[in-house]
């Protein structure tokens, strides 16, 4: 049997266990392994605790959340658990103190899964804040928050949400994420690049403990030393997130099958698939997603709509897994024709049908595009010379064709309030979006925010440069490089406003925060506006 056929088997065996283990857990029985050649193991003994990856919830629904753990006592060395199955009991309760149960439930954490749990809790009252906890054996994790949204078609006063990417074990330490952790949000947007899958590198305050990763023990490994970080652990443990990749997940600058360093295309294309094989189902295993988005082998189906009453829809996309190979070498340079030929793409011709129908049936107030690179365009160097004009070709200016379609169709269809919300690019911006940005007369059609790096690093010498170049972008009403830190939005009926959050340094572990900027877009009026 090879690989794919493996994972098929593997696959189908999964689901039918995911029905059983959702029966049981609405039930709060313990459920039969589907792993027939493997022992069940209800009351484990462990050298130590199972629960250092800490807990996490995500995906909220107005009846439902997803709640995740992953057993892993020795979390460096490949998590440091037999390749047995586990009986894991969970329970959810109205209270902190975890004494006011509504329900429990088991499920059964295995090895083909990195001993991973990803319980899907249903009938769950709308809006409401809840408490869970694990227990394998007679260890018991911590306790984490999380909060179902609001009902369908209801009307929210106000949604609260932080959205970040981009964070560099290597780069600095996790600050950012211990002052999320005291926010009063509702939820959080992460954009990807939750890992970095380089080797170590000197000269930062901590570093990566192993060579550049690429198999699924390396993946694992790599997830398991950053969610050891305590900030990381309690930002997780705070608030439900929604989880988006980029590059670095599996590796920097990868174009659906096209590895950074593809030299020999047939070959590597090859190579490179059973390391984004290994990538995705590392990824699934650390992130609170739902069973029906366990990959299959080199796939994965990550791109999907979430709800908040009628106040916001969030539209997640998935820019890497489908886009055509960056134009032109890549870099920060001039377009060539590639950058401007109609088949270029971000989304892929499905996820872009997606989008568009979904930004069409949406009655929210708010319609938010959460997604990876930075959509406004931006000329490096708008000077009127034979060597002027040079852009980011990894982001939507590489792919200047699909970025008008998504504002032409907006422009021509007026979807309530569409906001894209970016990672990626280490630094904070502004941009009012423009069918055409080379005419700064004509309408804006909606608007971006860009935020920061939690720790990753913009380049300090760039910055001056990107600073002088900002005139010749007239759509561009913010940028700054310097910080680090997330964003944070506030929505209403009436207005969005969006406050850049920013640690004083990422040198320690923690550090004061301050609000370095803040922008409104008001209902019905596409646009940002300073506070």
């Amino acid at each position: 049997m090879n690989r794919i056929e493996f994972e098929r088997l593997l696959l189908t065996r999964m689901k039918r266990r995911n029905l059983l283990v959702g029966a049981g857990s609405l039930l709060g029985t313990t459920v039969i392994s589907q792993f027939p050649n493997q022992r069940l193991l209800a009351n484990p003994r462990f050298s130590n605790n199972p629960f250092t990856l800490g807990v996490a919830s995500g995906d909220p629904l107005p009846d439902s959340v997803v709640l995740w753990t992953r057993l892993a006592p020795s979390p460096l060395n490949g998590g440091g658990m037999p390749p047995e199955n586990y009986s894991v009991r969970w329970q959810i309760a109205l209270d902190e103190k975890m004494q006011r149960v509504v329900q429990k439930g088991s499920v059964i954490a295995t090895p083909e899964f990195g001993h991973s749990v990803h319980v899907d809790v249903k009938a769950l009252q709308p809006g409401r804040t809840y408490w869970y906890q694990f227990k394998v054996g007679n260890e018991i994790s911590p306790i984490g928050r999380t909060r179902t949204a609001p009902a369908i078609a209801s009307q929210p006063k106000e949604l609260n949400f932080a959205f970040a990417s981009c964070s560099d074990w290597q780069n600095g330490y996790f600050t950012a994420y211990a002052n999320m952790a005291k926010e009063n949000l509702d939820l959080v947007a992460f954009l990807g690049d939750y890992i970095y899958e380089y080797g170590p590198l000197p000269g930062g305050p901590r570093q990566h403990n192993t060579p550049e990763i690429t198999s699924l023990n390396d993946y694992r490994n790599r997830y398991a030393l950053y969610k050891g970080d305590p900030n990381l652990q309690a930002a997780h443990a705070a608030f439900p997130w929604i989880v988006t990749w980029d590059d670095h997940e599996v590796e920097n600058n990868y174009a659906n099958d096209i590895s950074e360093l593809d030299t020999e295309p047939d070959q590597a294309r090859k190579i490179f698939l059973l390391r984004r094989a290994a990538a995705y189902q590392a990824y699934y295993e650390h992130m609170p997603l739902r069973p029906p988005y366990i990959p299959r082998g080199s796939n994965m189906l990550l791109y999907r709509r979430l709800s908040f009453g009628n106040l916001a829809q969030f539209h997640v996309l998935d820019t890497r897994q489908y886009r055509t190979d960056q134009p032109c070498e890549d870099g920060i340079k001039q377009r060539c024709p590639e950058a401007l030929a109609e088949s270029a793409t971000l989304m892929g011709g499905k996820q872009e049908r997606w989008l568009f129908e979904g930004l069409d049936r949406s009655k929210a107030t708010w319609n938010v595009i959460a997604q990876q690179t930075m959509m406004g365009q931006y000329n490096f160097d708008p000077r009127s010379t034979p060597t002027s004009n040079v852009f980011n070709l990894d982001q939507w200016d590489g792919y200047v064709a699909a970025r008008r379609r998504l504002l032409s169709h907006i422009a021509q269809f007026k979807p309530n309030n569409p906001v894209v919300i970016t990672g990626d690019i280490h630094s904070s911006w502004v941009h009012d979006l423009k069918v055409d940005f080379n005419q700064p007369n004509s309408p804006t059609v909606a608007t971006e925010f860009v935020g920061t790096s939690i720790s990753s690093d913009f380049p300090p010498s760039s910055i001056p440069s990107v600073q002088a170049a900002l005139p010749g972008n007239p759509h561009t009403k913010y940028f700054d490089g310097a910080k680090r830190g997330y964003v944070r939005c506030k929505l209403t009926p009436d207005r969005w406003q969006t406050d850049f959050r920013v640690v004083d340094s990422v040198s320690m572990p923690m550090s004061a925060i301050r609000t370095a900027a803040s922008f409104v877009v008001e209902n019905g009026r596409p646009g940002a506006k300073p506070m």
